[in-house]
């Protein structure tokens, strides 16, 4: 377990939602971690970690993708070893969006949404989006390293009504 007075070194982000009615389509939320560079931290993404894929080096993987919400504990758990990233990469972002099937859902209509971002047992943060009622795709929180080379958290809640692969060029922009 890294030390917070020392910066971030192994976070977990987890992802629940409570299943669809019974007879209605299945709601699928994804976690999507998008990688930066030192010298474009607002640019296109070096390279995105989402359901089937991780990063070139393992440092971020997704341990666990449920496109149900069905099961005990955490739906989705996404493990981020930010003390081993290269130092090439400046920041990292996470988000959740919603995989649209026809029946477009937002945060609003999925029951018991929740994110957690932990270090060890240590909750860090954690959100429900009920503040992004509207939004079909959120950040939740994003990681930056500072001149010392330690990464801190910041959580950042912000809707966005976007698919997946809209989302992903979306989510590391700068606030306007």
């Amino acid at each position: 377990m890294s030390s917070l007075s020392k910066g971030l070194g192994k976070v977990q982000v987890t992802l629940k939602w409570d299943p669809s009615a019974l007879g209605t389509p299945a709601t699928d939320l994804d976690l999507v971690a998008a990688t930066y560079r030192g010298d474009a931290p607002h640019g296109a993404p070096a390279y995105l970690v989402h359901f089937g894929s991780r990063s070139p080096d393992g440092t971020i993987t997704l341990n666990r993708d449920s496109k149900t919400g069905q099961g005990f504990g955490p739906d989705e758990v996404m493990t981020l070893e930010l003390d081993r990233l290269a130092d090439a990469y400046t920041r990292v972002v996470i988000g959740v969006v919603i995989q649209q099937d026809g029946d477009e859902k937002v945060f609003g209509d999925i029951p018991n949404t929740g994110v957690r971002i932990l270090d060890g047992h240590v909750e860090l943060a954690a959100d429900d989006l009920s503040g992004v009622p509207d939004a079909t795709a959120a950040t939740i929180a994003e990681f930056t390293r500072d001149g010392s080379g330690s990464w801190r958290l910041r959580t950042v809640v912000r809707g966005f009504v976007a698919g997946p692969a809209e989302f992903s060029d979306l989510m590391g922009a700068a606030r306007a």
